[in-house]
């Protein structure tokens, strides 16, 4: 039964009894009872997704009063979403026939929490199949329309990360069993809906990261196994949530996860091949390339990490999603930054200097402030510091590199990357006669010297 049946309607055996619903209680769209109230900046309040549809096709007034809209955003109105959860709880109809019926189910359904915990307990019941409900659960914390309330009240309820954490685990302890990896897959959608919605609240994430460092080394297995099942069957949707997850645990899970995912090699080759190409020509999907390298940057941080992660090369797919300006500037700069702070990763970064350098060159400032420092950060380190004589004659060689160089000085940026700014203008300035004609074409109103 569809979410709009189940909100203004009786169920069959129920047909014929009658109950009164406060007007107060109903969409002035639908008539129906409200399941996620929300008001509008006029102060009427609709159902979500009754409102939802009456913006997106275009309209700009609120449809109660008809006055302009300076304001779609959408409030939850969650006194009223509690009287209407305590009045279904109560209200029984009377019956004309039988003052002895039973009493009728409440006139919207069960409530959205009741029924999230129903789905729970049937992902533990011992021997169950957990996939369905662990489904079902992934659809109610991604659904639009049920209230931020109630997927806030599931993902703090008692034991509910725990249980689907435990299914993601087990994956990681049986044989190749594709039942456990398709149920594990089930549970990362569920714990990735908790860890990546705006909506959830950062105790309920933590909740969620510290189940999933209940027992790290295993979480960290499985999503492994998650993102390479059957060489390459894993739909993109499960790999970039299971990505999520290990950020998840680098972020909010403590020391002993973030060490669990950092020596986990396969897991980090599943995140350099989540940034790589996704089809045949070439193509980098966006979200799993910024996903992909916000974690890769996280685990970076794990100075252990960085040289494996080199290894598996991480630099290749980040100077790749530069150069093809494949979007997340800011998270590719990051994580050659991190990258510099090894040997290998120097190394590797000198070996490809006629690709890498004009690549970070090029996205300096196209990554906010941050990312701005980190390209500085890099070229720095191999140009300035280590004087790699690759990385300085491809730095030199670079049109505009000067005049980027001297509109980050003048962006307020860090007293650290001003500085190293300032030593790599030496550098231009005696090697980059080219950089002169770029920055004198582009920026005259800056005076270098």
């Amino acid at each position: 039964m569809g979410r709009h049946e189940m909100s203004g309607r009786l169920s069959a055996e129920y047909q014929g009894l009658e109950v009164k619903v406060p007007n107060l209680f109903r969409c002035p769209i639908s008539l129906d009872v409200m399941r996620s109230p929300v008001s509008l900046c006029t102060g009427v309040t609709y159902e979500r997704a009754s409102i939802q549809r009456w913006l997106d096709s275009g309209n700009t007034t609120c449809p109660a009063t008809m006055l302009p809209l300076p304001s779609t955003d959408l409030v939850p109105n969650l006194t009223l979403r509690r009287l209407i959860a305590l009045w279904a709880s109560t209200a029984a109809p009377a019956s004309p026939s039988s003052s002895s019926s039973p009493p009728a189910p409440s006139a919207v359904g069960p409530t959205p929490a009741a029924a999230a915990a129903e789905l729970l307990r049937r992902v533990a019941a011992p021997g169950a199949d957990a996939c369905p409900p662990l489904r079902k659960l992934a659809a109610f914390l991604s659904d639009d329309d049920v209230d931020e309330f109630d997927k806030n009240a599931f993902a703090r309820a008692p034991g509910a990360a725990d249980t689907v954490a435990s299914v993601l685990r087990r994956a990681a302890k049986e044989d190749e069993d594709g039942k456990a990896l398709e149920a594990a897959e089930a549970a990362v959608r569920v714990l990735a809906a908790i860890a990546a919605s705006d909506c959830i609240e950062e105790d309920n994430k933590r909740r969620s990261a510290a189940a999933l460092a209940a027992d790290a080394p295993s979480t960290a297995a499985s999503l492994a196994r998650v993102m390479r099942r059957g060489a390459g069957d894993a739909s993109l949707d499960a790999r970039v949530d299971a990505a999520r997850l290990a950020e998840s645990m680098l972020l909010r899970g403590g020391a002993a996860a973030r060490s669990a995912v950092a020596e986990c090699e396969p897991l980090l080759a599943e995140l350099v091949r989540l940034v790589g190409p996704t089809d045949e020509k070439g193509g980098l999907d966006r979200s799993a390339v910024a996903t992909g390298l916000s974690c890769l940057a996280a685990v970076a941080a794990t100075r252990r990490a960085r040289a494996e992660m080199v290894r598996l090369g991480a630099v290749r797919a980040a100077v790749r999603v530069l150069a093809d300006d494949a979007g997340c500037p800011a998270q590719a700069l990051r994580v050659l930054e991190a990258a510099v702070g090894c040997a290998e990763g120097r190394a590797a970064i000198c070996e490809a200097a006629e690709a890498a350098v004009p690549a970070v060159v090029s996205r300096m400032m196209k990554g906010g402030t941050g990312g701005a420092e980190a390209a500085v950060s890099v070229l720095w380190a191999v140009c300035h510091r280590y004087r790699d004589r690759r990385a300085v004659a491809a730095a030199a060689a670079c049109e505009g590199g000067l005049a980027r160089l001297l509109l980050l000085m003048q962006s307020g940026c860090s007293p650290a990357a001003r500085q190293m700014a300032s030593e790599l203008l030496k550098i231009f300035r005696v090697s980059g006669k080219s950089c002169l004609a770029g920055y004198d074409s582009k920026t005259g109103h800056i005076m270098p010297f």
